[in-house]
C-alpha cells in the first residue's frame, strides 16, 4: 500500500491542494494499480479445487448412470457449421 500525503501550505487554497494530491496519486501509480486489480479474482485453494473436481466427477458419473439406465435422454451435441 502506498501512502500519499500532502500538507497545506500557508496561503494555498483548497483547489490547489486537491490538484497537488491528485498529481501525487497519479504519479505513484495508485489509480492504475487499482483499475488493474478491479476484476482480478484470487486463485482458489488446492482444497477448494479438489472438492470442486470431485463434485464434477460425481455429477458426471451420476448423469452417465442415469443415461445408461434410460432415465434421462442423452444430450444432443451441437455441431458447428463451417462458413
Amino acid at each position: 500500500m502506498i501512502n500519499v500525503t500532502v500538507v497545506k501550505h500557508g496561503t494555498e487554497n483548497s483547489m490547489s491542494l486537491i490538484r497537488r494530491f491528485q498529481k501525487r496519486v497519479q504519479g505513484a501509480g495508485i489509480i492504475r494499480k487499482v483499475k488493474g486489480s478491479r476484476y482480478h479474482e484470487r486463485i482458489k485453494s488446492k482444497t477448494k479445487r479438489r472438492v470442486s473436481a470431485l463434485r464434477r466427477i460425481e455429477k458426471r458419473d451420476k448423469t452417465q448412470e442415469m443415461e445408461r439406465l434410460g432415465l434421462i435422454k442423452e444430450p444432443t451435441r451441437h455441431v458447428r457449421r463451417s462458413t
